[in-house]
């Protein structure tokens, strides 16, 4: 099997408007596929990264058979949970991301890990997020 890498995380929040515009303002996503599904699930993407954003609680009328589908296997598997979603940057943009972050007033956790750097925070609705860098070549750890 050879995989070109993670295509999408389906994630499930209470207000999927809100929470998509907060990706969007936060991080940099932009809006994909917006006339498909009848809006369920919420697409964003960044990079090679889409993130599929479903209601908590779906009453979902879609006439579309896969929109319909996926509602269903996304309030079935509620017990089911992400613990992180990490996305990676370089050095100078991991920096940038701790300073924005603090703009934001967005509180978040460094640790360093050997191998690399990351950061920890949450989204509006609780997932939580990291960001991790591997170029450590002459950086000393970023405490904040």
């Amino acid at each position: 099997m050879d995989l070109e890498g993670i295509d999408h995380v389906a994630m499930s929040v209470p207000d999927v408007e809100r929470s998509a515009q907060w990706y969007i303002d936060v991080l940099g996503f932009e809006r994909r596929y917006q006339e498909m599904w009848d809006g369920i699930p919420i697409f964003i993407n960044k990079g090679t990264t889409s993130i599929a954003l479903f209601p908590a609680h779906s009453n979902t009328t879609s006439t579309s058979l896969g929109a319909g589908a996926w509602a269903k296997a996304a309030s079935e598997r509620s017990g089911v949970r992400m613990l992180h979603l990490a996305f990676r940057a370089n050095r100078k943009n991991f920096l940038a991301a701790q300073d924005e972050l603090e703009q934001r007033g967005i509180q978040f956790e460094f640790q360093d890990h050997e191998i690399s750097h990351s950061i920890y925070f949450s989204d509006p609705d609780g997932h939580k997020l990291e960001i991790t860098t591997y170029d450590l070549e002459g950086a000393a750890p970023s405490v904040p």
